[in-house]
């Protein structure tokens, strides 16, 4: 959501020093943005537009070790996945924050169903996955369900693709439990405000520097609004102009410096934004320019704006116990004296020169 707003803020800015056309598509954006802002349920689905063909060529430049390629399961796979996400609040998302949100879902699916999902209501979170298919295109095959020890529990439905749910405030604490003596685990990273201003207006003059806007009405109140930039020069100013704030900003944040980007492809890339009604209805980003002497036919990622469904809790879900889970089954059960006798080595032979 943060990413979102400072997207939205960042492109309607951008009309400051901009021409008439400029003004005209950073308006437009800026209302785009604004009215996902006063929804209370968002949903969205990114999709990567390509093909087998084009996702070995880009791993072929990648220069894999031997027997590190990707695997054709996993390259058509991946060719046909879809990820949708829906947030629900109390309150419009441009006002909400962390405790506001009541529910989330996501999942990934792919042409021959769903491979997994994930849904976060109240304390509760619930989890279900296509676990033999991963396993497939991981070069991991899963073991079979009759193949569990006993003490497999609940891990057995995760394995049949079932839904199991465990308890997030359970899973904090066990995470807190395990700081040990380094203290209570760090707040999560976040900007504050007056950062967070200063990083939009240093991107802001980037973007009015290095990208052209065109509109062009689509009909039956559809509008296009096209961004283009060249790639290099966009994320080398954009990184120049974020590194003077990189000791506000919270610790970790490694930021690439301009040796590191000297290499990246200085193609142009277009984002293609639709707006329907005045509403932002999909997000194209055609990438295969980036790719260079790779043999790429088509990689476009595309985000989809939809109305939302409330996130609902799954029915049937076996409760996940982390902590017998994580004892029992990784680390196995108990062992005491009393499993062993002497009488288990007395009829053993072993050599003196072994003992």
């Amino acid at each position: 959501m943060t990413a979102t707003a400072v997207v939205g803020a960042v492109l309607a800015g951008s009309a400051a020093c901009g021409t008439v056309e400029q003004l005209s598509a950073g308006k437009k954006l800026d209302r785009a943005f604004e009215k996902l802002g006063k929804k209370s349920t968002l949903s969205f689905e990114l999709d990567l537009d390509t093909d087998v063909t084009s996702l070995k060529a880009l791993d072929a430049k990648s220069e894999p070790a031997p027997g590190e390629e990707i695997p054709d399961d996993a390259a058509e796979l991946i060719s046909g996945a879809k990820i949708t996400v829906t947030v629900q609040s109390k309150k419009p998302i441009d006002e909400s924050g962390e405790k506001d949100f009541i529910g989330m879902a996501m999942k990934i699916s792919s042409p021959d169903g769903d491979l997994a999902e994930y849904r976060l209501i109240g304390n509760y979170a619930y989890v279900r996955a296509d676990v033999d298919t991963i396993g497939k295109m991981m070069g991991s095959p899963v073991p079979a369900v009759e193949d569990l020890p006993p003490e497999a529990g609940a891990f057995k439905d995760v394995i049949e693709g079932k839904w199991v749910k465990f308890d997030t405030k359970e899973m904090e604490k066990a995470a807190g439990e395990g700081q040990g003596a380094q203290g209570s685990p760090a707040p999560d990273p976040s900007l504050d405000a007056k950062t967070q201003k200063k990083l939009v207006k240093a991107l802001r003059e980037v973007v009015a520097r290095e990208v052209s806007f065109k509109t062009a009405d689509g009909g039956d109140g559809t509008e296009h609004i096209t961004a283009t930039a060249p790639f290099r020069t966009l994320i080398t100013e954009l990184f120049g102009e974020i590194r003077p704030l990189a000791k506000e900003m919270p610790p970790g944040m490694e930021l690439p410096t301009d040796k590191d980007l000297k290499d990246a492809p200085d193609t142009k890339v277009t984002a293609d934004f639709t707006l329907k009604n005045g509403e932002l209805a999909e997000v194209d980003v055609d990438l295969a320019k980036l790719a260079e002497n790779a043999k790429v036919k088509k990689l476009v990622l595309t985000l989809r704006m939809g109305e939302g469904t409330r996130p609902t809790a799954p029915a049937g879900a076996t409760k996940l116990d982390l902590h017998e889970f994580m004892e029992d089954f990784f680390v196995g059960p108990g062992t005491s004296d009393a499993d062993f006798s002497d009488s288990d080595l007395a009829d053993q032979d072993f050599p003196e020169d072994e003992l």
